[in-house]
């Protein structure tokens, strides 16, 4: 692990998930160790719930209809999902917005 000052620099836990695959030789999901670092993400600041909520959008920002002289000619479907880490960021949010209205008292309209 990558330390300074006997302290551990960005992500350790992420690093150290990463360094276990490696040493177990798991190859399966490069992934998984990312997608369990965001999975394993708390929340007990107010500013950075309200930062993921805003960040991370409530619905596809891709999705379009195409329209041409006020008829739909095409249509864009969310791309979402093609997102490898996509359930990932929504649990992501889902924990902010959840944090946010129980233990902050807030009114989460706003995020929605």
């Amino acid at each position: 692990m990558i330390t300074t000052n006997t302290q551990p620099i960005i992500f350790p836990t992420l690093i150290s998930h990463i360094e276990n695959n490696h040493q177990t030789g798991n190859k399966s999901d490069l992934l998984q160790p990312l997608r369990q670092w965001l999975d394993e993400i708390e929340f007990h600041n107010r500013k950075l719930a309200q930062f993921i909520a805003k960040l991370i959008p409530a619905q596809c920002p891709f999705e379009r209809d195409i329209m041409f002289l006020g008829r739909k000619i095409a249509h864009i479907p969310p791309m979402c999902k093609l997102n490898p880490l996509y359930d990932e960021f929504v649990g992501l949010r889902f924990r902010a917005l959840c944090y946010l209205v129980d233990e902050c008292g807030e009114d989460i309209q706003s995020y929605c």
